[in-house]
């Protein structure tokens, strides 16, 4: 493929992508197929002479498309949303041009610069206090990561570090092996489980704090967890706090449990991977009050801010805490530039040593949305969630398991467990939407999370109509 060919495949590309969004209410929102659908509907080996660029399009809708999950459909209501948007997809295309690999400044100077400013930018926008700021001359600064999973991992392993030199400096004496077997985070015991997994990879014991009544990590709590552990003879070094978790959408109590954290000298990481963006809108902003505390925050603009995946954002107050904690310096990476305190080098913010120019999707919806723009998606989604939460209410058949804040309401049939899950079968055996429940508590409960930019109070409506059509045939069977 030459430029020439490249430039009218790209046109009929772009309208392929259009045309797939304008028609995706059309498609069924998850796929009609069992597990290994695809192998027996490809070679097995690679072609040794080239495809058409025809033939592989329409097998992407003879192959492709119908084993796939439409997470951008309008009846699509599992999970919590993944950002899609024309400005950020175009964005994706420059990035692929241009195909730097930006690890170092020397590497490509816009990559690294680009990134920096836009997530200054973007904590400017969540009112993040000036220590999370590079500016020109802060201490602080954000990096992106690839998902809120390695923003926990990494805090995580940098909280370790930290703590490790600071008692071995104390302590000459001590080994890190010593140190490592003593070590204790803690979390929800509604958090995410990459927490969990960060802690199984971090090599440290991770703590579940049990939450109250409204599902949040409370003082008390936390703080009976560190005496008791303290006492055991064991080292509190690392809290994750979440801000919307994936459950119920319940949020920490930061102004309790940041002073905690200061006073034991435990780094506070915060994770708001969906409920970060809804913090750009001042009403929603009192949500984020106490992260001040936080020696890390973390949350996805590739959920909730039309940034397509993958773009999760991170800041730090005081970045030699990941780069001293992951810094490696071989020769073949070094450059003039690098210790003139004027850049950042993102190699040492991270796991991987490559990283795209992932800085052009946000510059491109930023500029092309404003703040305006992005608050008035946000709170419209806001808005469907409260309509759909104002219906169910309407029934008497249902009830309401959470508080309604941001765009998740969490409902189930009232009765046994047994009763609501016989309704998830049936809603995803229908397949004309598309839900996932979760437990809270001994509760089996329905997810139902405003996710597409397309959806209308329409879809919503629809969407209630058919749950609670599928709820009167299940019930009428149950009394047969």
């Amino acid at each position: 493929m030459d430029a020439s060919e490249f430039r009218r495949r790209g046109k009929e590309m772009v309208d392929y992508v259009a045309d797939y969004m304008e028609g995706i209410e059309g498609r069924q929102v998850y796929p009609d197929v069992e597990p290994g659908y695809l192998r027996p509907l490809i070679p097995t080996t690679a072609p040794q002479e080239p495809d058409t660029f025809e033939d592989i399009i329409n097998d992407v809708e003879k192959i492709i498309m119908p084993g796939v999950t439409h997470w951008h459909s309008p009846y699509f209501f599992a999970y919590f949303p993944t950002a899609s948007s024309y400005p950020a997809m175009l964005a994706d295309m420059l990035c692929g041009a241009i195909g730097c690999i930006g690890f170092s400044w020397a590497a490509s100077p816009a990559c690294t610069e680009l990134e920096t400013v836009m997530m200054d930018w973007l904590g400017k926008m969540l009112q993040l206090p000036e220590a999370f700021l590079a500016g020109n001359a802060g201490e602080g600064g954000g990096v992106i990561q690839g998902s809120a999973s390695e923003a926990t991992l990494v805090a995580l392993l940098a909280a370790r570090t930290k703590v490790t030199r600071r008692l071995q400096a104390a302590s000459p004496g001590l080994t890190q092996a010593t140190i490592m077997e003593k070590l204790v985070a803690y979390s929800s015991d509604q958090a995410h489980s990459s927490v969990e997994r960060a802690g199984l990879i971090g090599g440290v014991k991770l703590k579940a704090i049990p939450s109250d009544g409204k599902f949040a990590m409370r003082a008390s709590a936390l703080q009976e967890a560190l005496e008791r552990d303290k006492a055991a003879g064991l080292i509190p070094f690392f809290v994750v706090a979440t801000l919307g978790t994936t459950s119920c959408c319940s949020f920490d109590n930061l102004l309790e449990v940041g002073p905690i954290c200061i006073k034991e000298d435990v780094w506070l990481h915060i994770d708001a991977a969906y409920a970060g963006s809804a913090f750009i809108c001042p009403e929603f902003r009192p949500l984020l009050n106490g992260v001040e505390f936080a020696d890390s925050f973390n949350f996805n603009p590739h959920k909730w801010l039309l940034v397509n995946f993958d773009c999760s954002a991170m800041w730090v107050k005081k970045r030699t805490d990941l780069t001293g904690a992951f810094k490696l310096d071989p020769v073949y990476l070094k450059h003039s530039h690098q210790d003139s305190g004027l850049i950042t080098d993102y190699r040492h913010w991270q796991l991987p040593l490559g990283r795209r120019f992932r800085s052009l999707k946000m510059w491109f919806v930023f500029r092309m949305y404003g703040i305006k723009g992005l608050q008035a998606y946000i709170r419209k989604h806001v808005q469907l969630s409260h309509k759909f939460e104002s219906l169910v209410q309407q029934d008497p058949r249902f009830e309401i398991c959470a508080e309604v804040t941001l765009g998740l309401v969490c409902f189930r049939l009232k009765g046994s467990n047994k009763l609501t899950e016989a309704l998830l079968e049936r809603i995803n055996n229908a397949k004309k939407i598309h839900l996932v429940p979760c437990h809270l508590r001994d509760k089996f409960v329905l997810r139902f999370a405003i996710c597409s930019r397309t959806v209308e109070s329409a879809h919503v409506q629809l969407a209630w109509e058919h749950i609670r059509g599928l709820a009167t045939e299940l019930l009428k069977a149950e009394k047969e």
